[in-house]
């Protein structure tokens, strides 16, 4: 398995399967275009996509800068392989390599699969974590 950062859009359409949706090529030109952003695709021995992580740096006048893990998603075929854990840590490292003084994820804490993946990957349990949305028209 080999790990890399996509720096393409053709890359970015290339992991269709591994979303929760079809990608649209504006959105993945506009991902790739924004400062922070950062997209790293496991990649199988065959050469397809086993599975990404998705990252996005936040700042703030008091804390400084932390990556947020924004999504992780491994192929089914390639589950419970350590591919997860082997893109948490690529992630964990691109924050470090940025000065992110630490990374968080929001998880549901019934997703057993993900909290084991990042318990492996080194990630501490905070508590509970309580999430509220507001949902805009995309248009």
């Amino acid at each position: 398995m080999e790990i890399r950062r996509a720096t393409t859009v053709a890359e970015l359409l290339a992991a269709a399967h591994l979303y929760d949706a079809a990608p649209r090529e504006e959105w993945a030109a506009a991902f790739l275009a924004a400062p922070g952003h950062v997209l790293l695709i496991a990649y199988a021995a065959d050469g397809s996509p086993a599975g990404f992580v998705s990252g996005i740096e936040m700042r703030h006048p008091d804390k400084g800068v932390e990556m947020c893990l924004y999504e992780l998603s491994v192929d089914e075929a390639h589950r419970r392989r350590g591919v997860g854990r082997a893109l948490t840590e690529a992630l964990a490292a691109e924050a470090r390599t940025r000065g992110c003084y630490d990374m968080w994820v929001g998880v549901d804490t019934d997703n057993e699969p993900a909290l084991r993946t990042y318990r492996s990957a080194g990630a501490a349990d905070e508590g509970v974590f309580a999430m509220r949305v507001w949902t805009f028209d995309a248009g």
